[in-house]
């Protein structure tokens, strides 16, 4: 748990499974592209995120950075950063605990990318940015909740944000860019309007929670919530070497990633499954593919194998099946196991 903080654990969260893989497989491979959770009200997706944060360790930030560039990572700086080092100076490195910066509803395109100040241009012949909510997203977790009732054109900067891991501002012929590398994470109850097919089909990820049905589940996440209500601290106690176990086979994933070669066996399956399945354009095949090496990763395999890849397409495939405006996604997990099995 992180000073000052009461937030329930990740690991002590009952049910949903496949929310809480599609969040860490995230967390190790950000180039997946995000995840959508689609579900009622009270299915913990709020909890989970914001747990999700607090499972992972802090990062090491340059100093007084607005951006929060990572320290040690020369490629990746803002241009002040780049400016100091030009000008001899000495990047000096803090340690900044993992946030879920939250996107509110109300946020305009200069909230949320920022805004340039063209006066100061003009009369100073030098740049002034004002940081917006991508700048404070830049390594942390961007949490969307109710992302359907969002305006299409601001899903659309967060979703190229995501994918490019930088944000550009333009203003009259001024520009300024800076590292954006988040975690993008957004929630909706599809019964207040869903999002168009366009923009559900750029998250990478997307996974439908309902209620737990189990009755002994269901018991067990009441013990465990007014077990934490009635002392926050020995719950959290109690479950602190499962959340350190979870968090150090995240590092290790994360740590392994890069030398997960998809193989061209893997990537054969991939195009088979998005043509097989009828899927438009490549995204979910670079999507299957990215997801399935981050879930070998989860696993400390040394490559991929024909489970991860179900894994994967139960997360990457389902929300791009929609065919006709009304009609849902639907995937015949069984029937896509046992014809890739076969494979």
């Amino acid at each position: 748990m992180k000073e000052g903080k009461t937030i329930y654990p990740f690991t002590s969260i009952v049910g949903q499974e496949a929310m809480k893989e599609a969040l860490i497989l995230n967390v190790i491979s950000p180039g997946i592209g995000g995840v959508l959770v689609r579900g009622e009200k009270g299915t913990a997706k709020s909890t989970a995120v914001r747990a999700l944060a607090d499972l992972l360790p802090a990062r090491e930030v340059v100093h007084g950075c607005p951006f929060g560039c990572n320290f040690g990572d020369e490629d990746k700086l803002c241009t002040l950063c780049r400016e100091e080092l030009k000008k001899g100076e000495k990047l000096i490195e803090v340690s900044v605990p993992m946030r879920v910066v939250e996107l509110p509803l109300s946020a305009t395109e200069d909230r949320v990318a920022g805004t340039l100040d063209l006066e100061h241009a003009i009369s100073k012949g030098k740049k002034r940015f004002e940081p917006g909510v991508l700048a404070r997203a830049n390594g942390n977790i961007l949490y969307v909740d109710e992302v359907n009732l969002l305006d299409d054109h601001l899903v659309d900067l967060l979703l190229d944000a995501a994918a490019m891991g930088v944000n550009f501002v333009e203003r009259e012929g001024v520009s300024f860019s800076h590292p954006s590398r988040f975690v993008l994470v957004g929630t909706m109850n599809p019964e207040e309007g869903d999002l168009r097919p366009q923009l559900l089909d750029r998250f990478g990820l997307a996974v439908d929670v309902v209620g737990e049905q189990d009755l002994k589940q269901r018991k067990e996440i009441i013990k465990r919530r007014l077990a934490f209500e009635s002392d926050p601290d020995v719950f959290i106690a109690d479950s602190l070497d499962e959340q350190a176990k979870l968090t150090n086979r995240i590092l290790e994933a994360r740590q392994k990633l890069p030398g997960i070669v998809p193989d061209e066996e893997t990537l054969g399956m991939a195009v088979d499954i998005a043509l097989h399945l009828g899927v438009d354009g490549h995204r979910a095949d670079l999507t299957l593919v990215k997801t399935a090496v981050a879930v070998a990763a989860f696993d400390g395999k040394e490559q991929v194998g024909k489970e991860h890849i179900i894994r994967a397409a139960r997360l990457a495939l389902p929300h791009r099946m929609r065919r006709r405006p009304f009609e849902e996604g639907y995937l015949d997990m069984k029937e896509l196991e046992s014809w890739i099995q076969e494979m």
